[in-house]
């Protein structure tokens, strides 16, 4: 029986499947009238459909309606919110907190048996195969020291990326809200990632770059550490960065070299002719 409502749930997005949970919940209240508390607590004890391949660590924190496919592995001090989804062969590592409403792909990984934590908001995926909140690739970082990465909300990050840790305690990896990044993109330690940024196809983001928000970059781009990345900017395919690109502006090039203004990206997003100042 609970193979079956699992598969009848599947095919349901995790956003459509908390509405109809919240909707049905106050119908259901609605009409009972008394006995308010004790109706919607038994409404909020929704069962998880846990695969028996799957290795789930008994001090782990598990929420409501969550699934696991088989061969997952659920770490000893994480925590899965509501309404999560595990694919098949998926893991969950160390100190980690996956927000409500999170779908992990087949073959990704979530965190590390490393000091510090991994913090991932709700609504997020992440995609197959790709590799989140592990050890960072900087020579610098000695072990045993704690090591950061925050993640907000309603990102997409797509298969076989990796977005790394920060490097020494008292920095942090952070990205943002409501971001796509494509395919095989890394982000490395220490970078602060805004929001509703687009980073297209094997876009390489080096060691403590700062992204602000509605930026998108062309496929296979490489962005130097250190390097800080202007709002509503855009940055052409194959472009090597090594300097700071400044807001809305569009660059391109090997090394990448100002281009003019980012137009296309500026009308879209809703900028005047006057704001832009085209005359």
């Amino acid at each position: 029986m609970a193979l079956r409502a699992a598969r009848a749930i599947a095919p349901l997005t995790r956003l459509s499947l908390i509405r109809s949970h919240h909707s049905t919940q106050r119908r259901l209240i609605g009409a009972l009238g008394e006995g308010v508390e004790e109706a919607a607590s038994m409404f909020d004890s929704k069962p998880n459909f846990i695969h028996p391949t799957s290795l789930v660590h008994p001090n782990a924190v598990i929420g409501q309606g969550v699934s696991v496919g088989p061969f997952c592995t659920i770490g000893s001090a994480t925590k899965v919110g509501d309404f999560c989804q595990l694919h098949p062969a998926s893991h969950i590592f160390g100190n980690t907190e996956l927000g409500d409403g999170c779908i992990v792909l087949t073959g990704a990984i979530v965190g590390a048996e490393l000091p510090g934590r991994t913090v991932i908001g709700c609504n997020n995926i992440i995609g197959h195969h790709a590799v989140i909140g592990v050890k960072c690739q900087d020579m610098k970082y000695k072990d045993g020291d704690d090591c950061f990465l925050y993640i907000g909300n309603n990102n997409d990050v797509r298969e076989y990326s990796s977005i790394h840790r920060s490097s020494k305690s008292s920095d942090k990896t952070v990205i943002g809200d409501n971001n796509l990044i494509m395919g095989s993109c890394h982000i490395a330690h220490d970078c602060k990632v805004g929001n509703n940024n687009i980073f297209a196809n094997s876009t390489l983001v080096a060691g403590h770059v700062e992204v602000e928000d509605h930026i998108h970059t062309g496929g296979a781009v490489v962005v130097h550490q250190f390097c800080h990345l202007g709002s509503h900017s855009f940055v052409g395919g194959g472009s090597v960065v090594a300097q700071d690109v400044p807001r809305y502006m569009l660059v391109a090039g090997n090394r990448a070299e100002l281009r003019g203004l980012n137009l296309e990206g500026l009308r879209r997003h809703g900028f005047t002719g006057l704001e832009v100042q085209i005359s």
